[in-house]
């Protein structure tokens, strides 16, 4: 997944802000979807965060500027966003919390 860092990559959005997760029941404080024509370790294709966008979108063009990586989980996330939007880690781990508080996790990111 290191790989994806830095990359220009497309983002598939099937989970928009506001949206209810249809499983678990909470909702998405970010547009959350998945990067087509790619699998991930789960055998589907590989989910993303898209930060900085506040309002539902249908798909996304932007930069990997993080991956998530579950310690405890077959899946990792790729964290978008804009260029010029710059996020830490400790802001990634907040404005992705909603669901990977369930996971341990370790952040790679771009350092500052």
């Amino acid at each position: 997944m290191k790989e994806y860092l830095g990359r220009e990559v497309k983002v598939k959005i099937d989970r928009p802000l506001g949206s209810k997760h249809p499983e678990y029941g909470f909702y998405y404080p970010l547009n959350y979807g998945y990067i087509p024509n790619t699998i991930g370790g789960d055998g589907e294709e590989i989910d993303a965060y898209v930060l900085g966008v506040h309002e539902p979108i249908s798909q996304y063009r932007g930069k990997v500027i993080g991956i998530i990586q579950r310690k405890d989980d077959d899946e990792d996330k790729l964290v978008v966003s804009a260029e010029k939007n710059y996020y830490g880690k400790e802001a990634i781990k907040a404005l992705t919390e909603f669901q990977e508080r369930f996971f341990e996790i370790e952040i790679i990111a771009f350092d500052k």
